[in-house]
């Protein structure tokens, strides 16, 4: 009974899928159904990831470690599919017959995203990544287009498939120096393994497999194609879930090279520096809004970056709340394009305009979700890129906080293009927008909780200072 209350939420989203993919074998189509279904047990989801978060163990022969780090990132990983369930009402990007199929390879990568995040063992860290990439590899070729979605599912799969050789390449370079596959012996013996430049190598190559999932350079790549062509629902998920799975790894693997010091920080450093330049700049040239988010992912991936270099406490703890953060304001930024695509097609910037005369309320809710990956106060963008500026600052990192500040700004221009659009700009022959009720109440708590967590952080902080001490001190 212990061990399956410690796998509570992985059975749960398992026999979820099970339910699906039983759903999906019906030969007459009901779309609506499937998003019934989907949405309430996506919901349960959450409740039953609430309910297991303080529960501590391990589990298959200590390969799989479950506490309140891992709890935390399986409550965010939930939450990002209960939002994306929500805007799954409109999912008119895919074809009909694909729906139950869509939701089902949705849930099967939750459920490998959730074993990525408590796996402290190299192979069972490799199995999980591959379940989560390839429910997605599916996904993104599965949306009505003009051949654009088939590209970018290629190419996902292709840059997936070449970061997974570098992962396992660096694999077998840690198992070859430390003569073990979990994390706890590779840490224990790492002081004296990462003299060797193999150790050290192998800990970079490792991390490549997690920098694509998280769209650092240079494996950066597949991102703005993969935004542009796959389904609207699918990018918010992508740009939300994944995100926060692929940080709880890199957290996890990170503190392999802590012993090696500065030379380990130095190659984050530049990679911080490259990723946080390229996609503000790349970004200020874009008109499509997806594409325009993916290059401004790149950019937080190098913030992210940014506290994970620490190799401290406040460091770990900034990224765990920037994390959550991130999912909250990218999320409402897609949730607003899919209410305004609501025909699922891509939008230009410009097809933005009036927004504040055909939806005050979404136009609000894309204001405040681009000024907080603008970092503007007093939002939990601004909240976390604070805490984020401070713990490098504390570190000696004077530079690279002073070129995050300046990336910052720079962001601060694309964002108002879109604010702009939708404040200043004639809507024209554009059409109101009607969002459901539903939408509407999401929209109100997605506003609160920008504003709230951004003014009143501590609780989230305090959770997450507990959850880093499961990483960095055992």
């Amino acid at each position: 009974m212990k061990a399956a209350a410690l796998f509570a939420p992985e059975i749960y989203y398992l026999l979820m899928g099970l339910a699906l993919f039983l759903g999906s074998l019906r030969k007459q189509e009901k779309p609506q159904n499937d998003f019934q279904v989907f949405l309430s047990l996506s919901g349960v989801g959450i409740l039953v990831c609430v309910l297991s978060l303080f529960q501590q163990g391990e589990l298959f022969f200590a390969a799989y470690k479950v506490d309140l780090f891992s709890q935390i990132f399986k409550l965010a990983l939930a939450l990002g599919l209960f939002l994306t369930a929500l805007i799954c009402h409109n999912l008119h990007g895919i074809e009909e017959r694909y729906h139950a199929e869509f939701y089902f390879f949705l849930t099967t990568c939750t459920v490998g995203m959730m074993m990525l995040v408590s796996a402290v063992e190299l192979l069972t860290i490799y199995l999980a990544l591959e379940l989560a990439s390839y429910s997605l590899y599916i996904l993104i070729p599965m949306r009505r287009g003009d051949g654009i979605d088939v590209e970018a599912g290629i190419k996902y799969l292709f840059i997936g498939a070449v970061s997974s050789c570098f992962m396992l390449f660096g694999l077998s370079y840690i198992f070859g120096a430390a003569h073990s596959t979990y994390l706890a012996d590779i840490m224990a013996k790492m002081p004296t393994l990462l003299q060797s430049p193999a150790g050290l190598l192998g800990i970079v190559l490792a991390l490549a497999g997690f920098f694509f999932k998280l769209s650092v350079f240079p494996i950066h790549f597949w991102a703005p194609d993969v935004y542009q062509g796959g389904a609207n629902q699918l990018v918010a998920y992508i740009a939300t879930a994944s995100k926060a799975a692929a940080v709880a790894i890199i957290l996890r693997f990170a503190v392999l090279g802590t012993p090696y010091g500065y030379s380990f920080a130095q190659i984050l450093v530049f990679l911080s520096i490259v990723s946080m330049t390229l996609g503000n700049l790349v970004a200020i040239i874009q008109k499509d809004f997806k594409r325009m988010l993916a290059y401004s992912s790149i950019a937080h991936a190098g913030y992210i970056l940014m506290g994970v270099l620490t190799f401290s406490e406040p460091g770990y703890t900034s990224v765990i709340y920037y994390a959550v953060a991130y999912l909250i304001m990218n999320f409402t930024c897609f949730m607003v394009l899919s209410e305004v695509a609501s025909d699922g097609r891509d939008l230009q910037i410009t097809e933005f305009a009036g927004l504040y005369y055909r939806s005050p309320l979404l136009a609000l809710a894309l204001m405040l979700g681009l000024f907080s990956l603008a970092g503007v106060p007093p939002s939990i963008g601004f909240t976390g890129k604070l805490l984020i500026f401070t713990s490098a600052m504390n570190q000696g990192y004077f530079w690279l906080v002073l070129i995050g500040a300046v990336n910052g700004t720079i962001s601060l221009y694309y964002y108002l293009r879109v604010v702009y659009a939708a404040y200043f700009m004639e809507p024209g022959d554009l059409p109101k927008v009607q969002p459901s009720y539903a939408i509407r109440c999401t929209t109100y708590a997605l506003i609160l909780i920008i504003i709230g967590f951004g003014v009143f952080p501590m609780h989230v902080v305090d959770l997450a200072r507990t959850a880093v001490k499961f990483v960095l001190y055992t």
